[in-house]
């Protein structure tokens, strides 16, 4: 059979490599001259199965009040009139409940672990260098309540099978040296010993070139218009450079995948939160750089090292589409990077980047077949694109073949919308 897959990111990708072993003929559309170009191009470089606490839990409403208007607050509302952004919010609302917040931890913790035992295997099977760490994640907090919180998020997360252990402040800077140059206290943390740390979009490149070698067709720097269907299929997808034909379909356009899918009558609550990346330069500086992989609570930011680079993300931007970066907000990543890691790199080299996370109301991807027999979606991934693209690629790729997922897709379909 021949798949058409919308998207050569790293969700794409990996959903093209599981497809290429089911099989089928694989053809990967995407507008930019080569893989990894837009959102896995420098995200946080985390495959991070502890971060799988959904944005809609019972506090988010109360701080997110508290944020509005604050230009370095870690959520921010650009004031706009967005009608898409009012349709996802009232669904947000509705998932901060506890009992919905316990579920969709279940939900997204579930397609993550099963998702970095892939990249485990992907990376034996084929021999993948992308900078990776395979030292763990360090969570740490900066004061009494952050801590609170943690453990009992790290509490259920355990319950789900999640190997997560509570670290008093002396057990995070011997599991960190580099913290013990900060002058902000640390209060304690958690370390998931079995998450990792790398380049994505290293890992997207080197894992394009494999599929390209097993006959995968990439067609690069064509914009995909419009798809169109004919009664219960989809005939074929409208580009700048033609028609594109294929057996199957599959979406994995992130935060574009709503305007795809939205003439043909699927509603997808997915909305591009902007998130924003600096990458330091440590040469000379390497032992005050961090090489675990780390979230500080506090700021909602995340750090990793790639060799001789430091990336420090964090934020999210609700301002539609736009990929402007405020002046402020980026400098505000750097700030805390270097308040957090004195000396860690040269400032004056800094790159800035800023990216679209495709976020859905519960934080969950969008994981399997549609009203049309021959279109599926792979989408919706939010913050943790790298940390669930192995694992959702490879069961998408099992429900496209009629084989039955290694993983249970339950509560992850369109249809919970």
């Amino acid at each position: 059979m021949h798949v058409v897959v919308l998207g050569a990111g790293v969700v794409g990708t990996a959903a093209a490599y599981y497809l290429l072993q089911n099989g089928h003929q694989v053809t990967v559309i995407d507008r930019q001259p080569m893989a990894a170009e837009e959102t896995s191009f420098a995200n946080g470089g985390q495959i991070s199965a502890c971060h799988a606490m959904p944005w809609a839990h019972p506090k988010t409403p109360w701080q997110s009040l508290k944020w509005l208007g604050r230009e370095d607050a870690p959520l921010l509302f650009r004031m706009r009139f967005d009608r898409q952004l009012f349709a996802w919010g009232l669904r947000f609302l509705r998932n901060c409940s506890p009992e919905r917040t316990r579920d969709n931890i279940e939900k997204s913790l579930r397609m993550a672990i099963y998702s970095r035992d892939c990249v485990k295997q992907l990376r034996r099977d084929l021999g993948l260098e992308y900078d990776q760490l395979e030292k763990g994640i360090l969570h740490i907090c900066h004061s009494d309540r952050e801590l609170e919180e943690l453990a009992h998020s790290s509490k259920i997360m355990r319950e789900f099978g999640l190997d997560r252990r509570l670290v008093t402040a002396r057990e995070c800077l011997e599991i960190e040296p580099a913290l013990r140059n900060t002058a902000q206290p640390i209060k304690g943390g958690t370390f998931s010993p079995g998450d990792e740390s790398g380049d994505a979009r290293k890992f997207t490149l080197e894992l394009a070139k494999i599929c390209a070698a097993q006959g995968a067709n990439f067609r690069y720097n064509t914009t995909i218009q419009s798809i169109e269907n004919n009664g219960n299929s989809i005939r074929c997808i409208h580009s700048d450079a033609g028609e594109i034909y294929g057996d199957c379909y599959l979406v994995c356009m992130g935060s574009y995948s709503p305007l795809l899918t939205r003439p043909l009558g699927i509603k997808l609550p997915i909305y591009p939160c902007k998130g924003y990346s600096v990458t330091i330069d440590t040469t000379g500086h390497g032992t005050n750089a961090p090489t675990v992989s780390l979230i500080d609570d506090s700021v909602k930011m995340v750090y990793s090292r790639f060799g001789t680079r430091l990336r420090a993300a964090g934020t999210a931007e609700l301002e539609g589409y736009s990929l402007r970066m405020a002046p402020r907000r980026q400098q505000l990543i750097a700030d805390k990077a270097f308040a957090l890691f004195p000396d860690c790199g040269n400032r004056a080299t800094i790159s800035y980047w800023s990216g679209l996370r495709p976020v859905t109301p519960d934080s969950a991807p969008v994981l399997g077949g549609t009203k049309y027999d021959n279109l599926f979606l792979n989408t919706g991934h939010g913050t943790l694109g790298w940390t669930m693209s192995c694992g959702s690629g490879k069961a998408i790729a099992d429900l496209i073949s009629k084989k039955t997922p290694e993983i249970s897709l339950d509560g992850l379909g369109v249809d919970r919308f």
